[in-house]
């Protein structure tokens, strides 16, 4: 799915708006833009949304070939872009969907979240844990949870049977 920069969606929605299809001259809106404006039209272009049609104004015109003046249109793919889906049964719009809105991943929770995860356990933590867990040496594991405690983070450590233990008290 194509992702459309904020030019590239107002050239288009004006496109639309316009008899001929034409998407220039660009809207005011977006000012003296030049140089923005001509990538996102080669863009669009480029990803079929607008053709190149011959025989436009000069007020229109995209380049031009000796005498030949060519503009640039919006193809049925660009208004497909920005038009909604009309409903058949009764002609009115179907809901507004985004086409453009790609979904984005859910990010895995970071080795220090995951730990303070452990760590707010009932049971609490042991290095052998935090070491299994996120694949860092025992110091670096060690310096993860002074690390923690200087970010404010109330650590507390208890020996139990010869082996520490790492708790974050929950508020209760």
């Amino acid at each position: 799915m194509t992702k459309l920069t904020d030019i590239q969606l107002v050239l288009l929605t004006s496109a639309c708006q316009r008899e001929d299809g034409s998407l220039l001259p660009p809207p005011k809106s977006l000012g003296a833009q030049a140089g923005r404006i001509r990538k996102a039209v080669e863009a669009l272009i480029k990803n079929g949304f607008a053709i190149e049609r011959e025989g436009m104004s000069a007020m229109q015109a995209w380049r031009s070939d000796g005498d030949l003046t060519i503009g640039v249109v919006i193809t049925d793919a660009g208004r497909a872009i920005t038009d909604p889906p009309v409903d058949d049964a009764n002609g009115a719009p179907e809901p507004a969907t985004d086409a453009r809105v790609e979904p984005v991943p859910a990010r895995p929770a970071s080795k220090q979240a995951q730990v303070i995860d452990l760590l707010k356990r009932d049971s609490g933590a042991t290095l052998t844990d935090i070491v299994k867990l996120t694949g860092w040496l025992p110091h670096t594991s060690r310096a993860a949870l002074t690390g923690l405690r200087k970010k404010g983070h109330p650590i507390s450590s208890e020996k139990v049977a010869g082996i520490t233990r790492y708790q974050i008290a929950t508020a209760a």
